[in-house]
């Protein structure tokens, strides 16, 4: 990828200044590379980074740069002229993985908890009665005791069961939240739904016609 940087009208990053060339300087990448080249193409006010004048340099986000004496940028703004949004759409991969992990473990977790709240209870009379075998059938305290929880356990335990499945929906409904707020294209804004991020990435840009950010290097 190739940003022109000038004075002149076909330029990707267009400068209108007195003190800018009309092809001042080249930012350019390769393909699946995050580091950039900064090139002054012989301007006559010069390229700066960090206050230094440069030929060529290679350049990262934090680092400042000016162009003459008097226009400072940096690198997002640069790359934003060319409509260039893949490192901040990369992002969004973990973003999605993360999601989908904690989903499932919500889901699953909260279902076997459920069940074992539910299903554990039912096994209490069957222990309660081999005990009585032990002790003797004719102890009415015992036989007392076994009755009530027959009676008692399995009803606790379908409520919090219950209670525990109930937390579910809660839950998702917060980590849903969360998404919208990430899982969003990194120019406009949008919230890009549930849709898998490697099937976004076919698709190469955003598709809201007011926005058409370019989410794979080109």
């Amino acid at each position: 990828m190739i940003v022109k940087i000038g004075k002149a009208p076909d330029n990707d990053y267009k400068i209108e200044d007195a003190q800018i060339s009309r092809y001042h300087a080249r930012l350019s990448a390769e393909p699946q590379q995050t580091d950039w080249l900064l090139e002054d193409l012989d301007s006559a006010n010069g390229t700066f980074v960090n206050g230094i004048q440069i030929v060529r340099k290679r350049i990262t986000a934090g680092d400042e740069i000016r162009f003459g004496m008097n226009h400072h940028t940096d690198l997002a703004r640069i790359v934003a002229a060319k409509n260039d949004y893949s490192e901040a759409f990369a992002a969004l991969k973990p973003v999605y993985d993360r999601y989908i992990q904690q989903k499932i473990k919500i889901q699953s977790g909260n279902q076997f908890k459920a069940r074992l709240f539910q299903a554990l209870p039912f096994a209490l009379p069957g222990v309660i009665g081999i005990v009585i075998g032990f002790l003797g059938k004719g102890n009415p305290l015992l036989f007392g005791c076994s009755l009530f929880v027959a009676i008692c356990a399995p009803v606790v335990g379908i409520y919090f069961g219950a209670k525990q499945a109930a937390k579910v929906p809660s839950l998702l409904h917060a980590l849903g939240d969360q998404f919208k707020i990430d899982y969003v294209c990194p120019k406009c804004g949008t919230f890009l739904g549930e849709v898998p991020w490697e099937s976004l990435r076919n698709r190469q840009q955003c598709p809201v016609s007011s926005c058409k950010a370019n989410w794979v290097r080109k």
